[in-house]
Parts: C-alpha cells; structure tokens; sequence
C-alpha cells in the first residue's frame, strides 16, 4: 500500500493540461458493488499519468470501504481501453524514468480482497488488455476485442502481462497472442478463456457483469474470497516477480531504435521499419 501512494504521490507531481483537470475514471457503489469507469470515450479510454492515478485509487477505496463486497471494473463509450495514449507515448525516449513503483501498479487488481470483475464492453489493447486480465472474471459482447500489441510498439511484454496470460489461455495461445499482436475477437476470445461470459450486447455484458458481482456480494464470504484470491495468484508464485523483471525490459526498450519506430508507425499509420536484433537485444542496451 506504502508503495501505491510513493506512485501516486510521482504521477501526480506531472503538470496536468486543462483537459486533464476533470475525472477520468468514474466510481460509484450500488448494493455492495463498486463500478469503476475508465472515462475518456473521446481517446478509446486510453491511459494517461491520471488515468493510472485515478484508477489504482479508485481500486484501493472499493477494497478499504466495507460497503463494497465486490468490483466491476469498464469503459465508457465503444471502447474498453486502446491502451497507453499516443500522445504519452510519444514523449517517452531513452532517458524516460518510469517511477520504481509502477512495476507492480497493473497487478494490484489480483492483490485486492475482493473480486473484481471486467466488464470488456469494447475493443481491449496493450495496456487495455493488461487491465482486462487483471480482472479475476470477465465479460464481453461481440463488440470486444483483445490484442496485446506490444511487439508492434516495439515493446516487451509488460506490466505483468507474461504471468497472468500463459495461466489464463495456456502458453501457445500466449506466445501467438503476444508474437503476432494479432486482433481476437470476442468469440475466439470466449472460446480460449479471455472471456468466461459472451452477453448479447455492451448494455447487457455491464449488466451481466453488475448482477454476477451483486449475487457475489450477496451469497459468498468475503473472508473466504480474500483468501481463495491469495491462494490462486500468490501461492503459484505470484505476479510480482515477473512484474518487476517486465519492468527492468520495459525501461530498456526504451533506449532500443524499435520502441520509437513503433510509436512513429502507431501515429503516422505506416508500416514499421523496425532494425530489430541488428541494433543489439532490449535486455542488453
């Protein structure tokens, strides 16, 4: 916990723009549930420094408040999360420092006591998906859609994402997941565990997702929850160990000439002309 405010106390010492001054993630708590809302439907609900702020601090309240039993967590508008925004991206270079916490800040969500339930509504990539799988159970229609899209950025695999994706679809889907960045749509995604519910529509799969999370709140232990989550996520080894050398790549790969080759063809919509292993390996540079 010491750990979330040393992180949100660094992100919140970056400047802030006029557009950034109102709320980006929505919360509000109704029978034992908190809904949290990833709210900038104008860029795809891409992450920014403030996003990540007001998201870990939207979780964090919902597992303090005893009133909350149970989390949903989705996306305002057509899209769950496209990921980190481009224009964040594009400031990053090879002497960008990422603050030491933020490591382990997208595994929290396993961290918590309580459940937390995706309500994938849109279109989930990058970090998006990371955020997704994050989510003890999750829900889609057939307007989701999952790609991890990092190799295209130039990118490992990162925030945690290398751990919880081979014990959620098994290796091979995760080594074609992450080496193609391909786009899986929502019933492939059901079909490979992505996904544990399909619901006919996005109205439906917030819906779905609310009123699993409410019969959660209502019939199960809350003691015994917090425990059945330790018991699966820490006691296989834990998502913290790979998040911490994920994040050692990740401050590499900035310095290597694919990270901004990526980000250019992410922008400028072209093809990436990407040097790869002629200009040395990520985890050497």
């Amino acid at each position: 916990m010491e750990r979330v405010h040393r992180l949100h106390a660094h992100l919140c010492s970056a400047t802030m723009t006029t557009e950034d001054a109102a709320a980006v993630v929505l919360s509000s708590v109704v029978d034992g549930v908190c809904v949290i809302t990833l709210h900038r439907p104008e860029r795809g609900n891409a992450y920014t420094n403030q996003m990540m702020v007001e998201y870990f601090n939207s979780l964090h309240a919902a597992n303090r408040d005893p009133a909350v039993r149970a989390i949903v967590v989705t996306g305002t508008g057509a899209m769950f999360c496209v990921g980190a925004d481009k224009d964040m991206l594009s400031g990053v270079s090879g002497n960008t420092r990422v603050p030491d916490d933020f490591d382990v800040a997208q595994c929290q969500a396993l961290e918590l006591d309580k459940p937390v339930i995706g309500a994938i509504q849109g279109p989930a990539a990058g970090l998006g998906m990371v955020t997704a799988l994050m989510c003890d159970v999750r829900f889609g229609c057939a307007k989701t859609k999952f790609s991890t899209a990092f190799a295209k950025r130039g990118l490992i695999a990162e925030h945690g994402i290398a751990w919880v994706l081979p014990r959620v679809v098994g290796t091979a889907r995760a080594m074609d997941l992450l080496v193609s960045s391909r786009v899986v749509g929502a019933a492939e995604a059901r079909e490979m565990g992505l996904l544990n519910f399909l619901c006919a529509s996005p109205e439906d799969c917030l819906r779905d997702a609310v009123a699993y999370a409410r019969e959660a709140a209502a019939q199960c232990s809350p003691a015994a929850l917090a425990e059945i989550k330790r018991q699966i996520y820490e006691d296989t080894g834990g998502v913290r160990a790979d998040t911490t050398r994920a994040y050692a790549l990740m401050q590499q790969s900035f310095r290597h000439p694919d990270f901004p080759e990526g980000v250019r063809s992410l922008v400028h919509k072209t093809a990436p002309a990407f040097k790869g292993l002629a200009a040395g390996r990520i985890r050497e540079l």
